[in-house]
This record gives structure tokens, sequence and C-alpha cells, in this order.
């Protein structure tokens, strides 16, 4: 018990931790002598090449006496001596070669190589040594009785002292190079110890001073509420005694959230603009490295920075990267977790007064720790949500400012196509509208290229390459159709916008455009959901009254489908069987929309049934349509097969009977309104061209009795289509 109360005990640690510190020290200098001295005996092992010759000492003393040595060099350091042996020496090896030592007409020792075959070789350079056994004072009284010249650099006896001099100096300053590095380290990274080595505890976020980020207000659009909220904020930054003076305090921080490319970095940015204030932008994942306290200490080094400068504003992207719910799942004290931590104490620390503002943004609320979210740390949360219609528009006409377009672009046309669509994908959209004007050799961007684009982006490009049979077109050509007819023939569905049968990039054969011509991104009826399950199953229901038969095309359709009406179920109340009953909530609101199921094995089977039921009823229905449209619908596909792509207004015409090519506005709606006039026809609809003959009924040409009562002049068009 005492002794864990010494430990615990403030700075009772302290003298372990630096021992610890001395002998990590000594053992990286004991590592880095190791290497130097395996460095130097490897590179001293390596000068004696394959071309050297060590001889016996014996053998050596033999040649000595025997009169075979001109000369010898001492190396004191390796302790080896160097011979030159007389002209006429022959030395052989184990395998048989022998080596003649001469001396060529520029007086170099040289040897003559004969293998043991007797063949003769190139000229080789030998160097015979020997380790020296005796000392050199008794080695060279050898040599001096014999008159063998010698060179040696005499050397007198190393004493201790010396010895130890030596070796342990380049150990002693390796260790304290190393401290000093050290030193130097830990105070350039802002941290104690270690962990401060090449500032790897400083904080490495982006500062743009003052207005850098070139982006404000005027650059963000569709986003009026956050744009709304944000403003008061740069009024603390810009004027905060008039807060204080009532009483109020400063916010501290804002959570900006919401779907990915809803602009939420660009609406920080926009804010640092605005404000004219410093900006620092950081990443959740710059905190996090290999080294454990790194994230802490950046987290620290951060605010430290902002404080210097303030009033200024501190954002942090994606901060669900270190912001995740503390549990014990994981386990431990992990990384993440202090540098959490290390953010709420933070965030309770600076002080209000000094104008630190605090943004961040997240598209994963839902996993944030609840400490985080608190008032008093992020006091304001503030939604950048998908545009609706106005922000779409707005949103469109900030790209294409420096876009030059055409006069018959209409951009609410645009904007009512891209429903759902976020920032990211409507600038994108620009772009490749842009993109395709210049690869058509145009000067303007026209509507066409922007709905052409729209198009690129929910099917890819044609596949021009893509040969079907005469059978797989006609399939292809009634599948498109049913979805398209089925529309048409519909209340609560959207107007057919263009059909095509020309294969794409991105799976598809073909596929039908449905252009909505009013916002329905945020609620819609019952029937309206029932609706786009009945179009979705026309292209299944056509290929079995047509064709009687079913393909893999209907694939996506199907899972659309099935997705509908388990949300219809689930999540919107609208189930006979469970009436008002949720059996599921969502997971992740803001990513791909998912849910989970919060109801009973059986009650999920039971549900399952639900699902079945809705989506039979809906294809029936679809069934139903089609076999009372056939007729019409055999005339849309003879035009399809002709001309591969159609448009809805095209589509309208051929039902009531007209010419399509002199459809004036093929793109018009093809919804009808309440009286049956429909945007696409004029009010006096004109007999059919001689040349199109796709009407069953046969029109009488006015005669002379046009103007008697109850004769009419042009067949009547109400009627002509079916009506539900």
């Amino acid at each position: 018990m005492d002794q864990n109360n010494k430990n615990n005990k403030p700075g009772g640690n302290k003298g372990s931790g630096n021992w610890r510190g001395v002998v990590q020290l000594v053992c990286w200098a004991l590592v880095l002598t190791a290497i130097i001295g395996y460095a130097s005996t490897y590179m001293t092992s390596a000068g004696h090449s394959s071309s050297s010759v060590e001889l016996e000492y014996s053998d050596f003393l033999d040649m000595v006496k025997s009169g075979q040595v001109v000369s010898v060099d001492f190396d004191t350091d390796e302790a080896i001596l160097h011979i030159t042996p007389a002209d006429g020496y022959l030395y052989k090896t184990d395998n048989g070669t022998s080596y003649l030592k001469r001396t060529d007409e520029n007086g170099d020792p040289v040897y003559s190589v004969t293998t043991s075959n007797g063949d003769r070789l190139a000229d080789a350079t030998l160097d015979f040594f020997t380790v020296q056994i005796e000392s050199n004072d008794a080695t060279a009284a050898l040599l001096g009785e014999y008159g063998i010249r010698y060179n040696k650099d005499y050397q007198p006896p190393t004493s201790f002292f010396t010895l130890l001099l030596i070796n342990l100096l380049p150990f002693v300053i390796i260790i304290l190079v190393f401290s000093l590095f050290m030193s130097w380290m830990a105070k350039k990274g802002g941290m104690g110890g270690i962990g401060g080595i090449g500032g790897v505890g400083k904080a490495n976020a982006k500062v743009y001073m003052e207005k850098q980020t070139g982006v404000t207000f005027a650059d963000v659009a569709g986003q009026d509420e956050a744009k709304e909220s944000l403003t008061e904020i740069i009024d603390f930054l810009h004027n905060p005694g008039k807060y204080t003076e009532i009483g109020a305090k400063l916010p501290k921080g804002a959570l900006l959230v919401g779907p990915p490319g809803t602009g939420k970095t660009l609406l920080a940015k926009a804010v640092a603009g605005e404000a004219n204030v410093p900006f620092f932008s950081i990443s959740g994942s710059d905190f996090v490295e290999m080294f454990v306290g790194v994230g802490a200490s950046r987290v620290r080094d951060l605010f430290k920075e902002a404080s210097k400068v303030a009033p200024c504003i501190v954002f942090i992207d994606e901060i669900d990267t270190i912001g995740k719910s503390r549990d014990n799942r994981m386990g431990g004290n992990d990384e993440r977790e202090q540098t959490l931590n290390q953010l709420l104490a933070e965030m309770d620390g600076f002080d209000p007064t000094k104008g630190v503002i605090l943004l961040a943004a997240t598209n994963r609320p839902e996993v944030l720790d609840q400490a985080l979210l608190r008032p008093g740390r992020f006091d304001r949360r503030i939604t950048i949500d998908r545009p609706n219609l106005a922000g779409r528009i707005a949103t469109l006409q900030v790209h294409t400012r420096n876009i030059k377009l055409a006069e018959d672009v209409n951009l609410k046309k645009v904007a009512l196509a891209t429903a759902g669509c976020v920032g990211a994908d409507l600038a994108n959209l620009v772009n490749e509208a842009a993109l395709r004007a210049v690869r058509k050799g145009r000067k303007l961007v026209s509507q066409e290229d922007l709905l052409a684009a729209f198009e690129l982006v929910i099917a890819g490009t044609e596949k021009k390459g893509s040969v079907l049979t005469e059978f797989e077109k006609k399939l292809v050509a009634y599948h498109e159709v049913g979805h398209a007819m089925v529309a048409y023939k519909q209340k609560n569905s959207e107007p057919v916008q263009k059909i095509t049968i020309v294969p794409h990039t991105q799976g598809s054969l073909g596929y039908t455009l449905l252009m909505p011509e009013e916002d329905k991104t945020e609620l819609r009826t019952r029937d309206e959901l029932m609706a786009k399950i009945t179009v979705s199953m026309g292209g299944r229901a056509a290929e079995e009254v047509v064709m009687h038969t079913m393909t893999n095309g209907a694939s996506q359709d199907i899972q659309d489908a099935t997705n509908v009406a388990r949300n219809m179920v689930a999540m919107f109340g609208m189930s006979d069987e469970f009436g008002m009953m949720a059996l599921a909530s969502r997971r992740n609101q803001y990513l791909d929309g998912g849910y989970g199921m919060d109801c009973a094995q059986d009650t999920a089977a039971r549900m399952d049934q639900a699902v079945k039921e809705i989506l039979d009823k809906c294809y029936k229905e679809a069934v139903s349509i089609l076999e009372a449209s056939r007729e019409d619908m055999d005339k849309v596909v003879a035009y399809l097969l002709e001309k591969e792509t159609i448009t809805g207004g095209e589509m309208v015409a051929i039902i009531e009977g007209r010419d399509p090519e002199l459809v004036e506005n093929p793109y018009a709606s093809t919804r009808p309104a309440e009286k049956g006039f429909r945007p696409s026809a004029p009010e006096t609809i004109e007999p059919a061209a001689k040349k199109v003959h796709m009407i069953s009924q046969k029109i009488e040409a006015p005669d002379e009795t046009a103007g008697e009562p109850g004769r009419e002049s042009a067949p009547e068009t109400d009627g002509d289509r079916p009506q539900e």
C-alpha cells in the first residue's frame, strides 16, 4: 500500500522516467557503435579482394630463408605483412593453377597464370600477405639478417589509458550528440520527451490569413438557412463588445452536419473569408499518428497557435475521426480517446472572449461522443442538407457565372431534373456540359448539353460498339416503353422526358428518363410512392405481356421497387397490417440512408409479406395498364426501333395520332392538365401527316357541310387517351 502511494505522488516516477531515457540513449549508442564497428570490419575484409593470397607464417619464414622475398611492408594497424616475392617465384593453388612471378617492362610485379590443363591465361596481379605473429622488432631483425628490405612505421607499446580513450571516446561523443539532438527536437516539436522528434507533436494545420481562402458567401448558394446562422458568428468576431455588454457569451463552436458534397468545407471557408480573420484548417485524421500522445499534443498546439492570433476560426474537417463515442468495446486507452479527451479539455479551457470560434464538419453525427455535442462545446448544430429546387437553381447560377450559356438554357428545367443532387454534383454537371460543348465544336453551352451531362451522370456514355440482335432490341424497346407507358397513363407519376434503347456504360441497355415538374425530394404521398413502384414494374410487365418471357434487365427495377415498398412498411407507416408502427430506424442518415430493424424476427417475416403484397398489387396494376394500352405501345415501339431515342413529347404525339417529327417542343411536359390539355400539344390538333399511319381510326376530310350545326370540321381528341 505504501509503495502504491509512493508511486502515485506527483513526480514520483520522474526519476525512473529520466533513468529510462538514459538507458534508451545508451542502448542507441551501443547499437550505433556496433553498426560502425561491423561496417569497418566489413570494409577491411572487403579490401582484401579475391586476388589476395594469404600465406602461413611458416611458409613466409621458409621464403625468407630461401631468398625468395624481395621486400616486406608492415601494416601495423592490421598486424599484417605484405610480401613481394622474388622473380621466378612459383605459387601453385589447390586446384592446380600456378602463378609465376616476373617483372614487366614498367618494373611492376606481375604473375603469369597457367591452368592445370596447361592453358596460358592473361597476366594477373597478386598480393601475398601473412599475419604477423612475432613483434615488430623480432620480425625486423629477421629480415635484416637476410638482407630483405622492409618498410615499418614503428609504434611504441600502447598504454591501457590510451586504449581506453581510443575505444571509449567515440562512444561518449555519440551519446553526447544524440542527447543534444533529442533535446533540440523536443523543444522544436513543442512537447517533452522523445515524442517531439521532427516536430511530430506540432499541429500541421493549414493557416489562411484573413481573406486568403478566396471564398465568400457569394460563392455558396442553396444554403440560406446555414448562412444565416453563420452570419451571426461573423458578427460575434467583428463586434464582440455588443454581446458581452448585455451579458451574452460568445459561442465556442458550431457543428456542420450533412451529406457529402453539400458544401460544409466550402461554407467554413466562406465564413473565414467574410469575417476577414485567420482561418486554421485541419482534418481529423491529421491528429492521429503512430506515436502515442501525438494527437493530444497536436490539439494543444493547435489551440495555442490559434489563441496567439485571435480572433480566428479553427476548422476541423471530418471530426468523427477523433470524436467517436467512447465505449469499452475497443478496450484500453487508445490514441483516439486521448485525442478526444484533450479536445474536450481545450474547448472547456480557452477563453471565449478572445474570439476563437471552433467549426467542425461531419456526415456521421450519430457516432460522435455526447460529451462533444453538449452546449458549451458545440453550441450550435447547423444542418447543411441537400438543396431544394430554389437552392439548386441558385447553385447552378453560381456555377454557370463563368460559363458562356446559349439563349435556350433553362436552369429551372435542369434543377427539376437534378432532384436530390448536392452542390458538388451540380458543379460536375455544369463542367461536363461545358466539356461536351467544346467536343461538339460550339462556343456556347446549350440546354441540350446540360441535359446530356445529366444523363451522362445517371447512365454513363453510350456504347457505340455494342451490337444487339433484332430480338434483343425489340425486347429492350418494349421494356423501356413499358416504363414510359405506365408513367404516362398514371396520375401520380412523373412525366416522361426521354426513352432510349442505346446501350450505356453503366450496365444499362436502355433507360427511360422521368422528369419531375415540381420538387418532390422531401414529401411524397402514398399514391405517389405506389405510382413509383408501378412505373418500376412496367418494364417486367411489358416483357411478360408482349414477349411472354422474363429477363435479368429488370433486376435494378425490382431492387428499387422493393426498397420503396420496404420503406413504406418499415419507416412510413403505410401498410394495412402494421399501420403506424415503426419497425426500423435510421442508422446512417447522411451517407447511405440505411436503417436497422427494431422488431422481432417473426414481425420482420410478416413485414416481408406486407412488402410482397404491395409489390404484387403494383405489378398487377402495371400489367392492367399495358394490356389496355397494347395498341399505343406497339406504335411507340415501332417508332423507337427506328429512331433508337425519342422524347416524351414525341411519344405523346404518336399516342394522339400526330406526326412526332412535327412536335414543336419535344421536351415539353407529358403530364395532362386537369381538363385534358397537354402542354406538348397545341390547342388545335392537326391531322397526322400522310406518311405516318399510326392510328386505327379513319380521319374524314372536311366537307362542304362542315359549318352546319352538329357537324365538326375536325375529329374530337378527348378520349384518344384511355382514361383511368
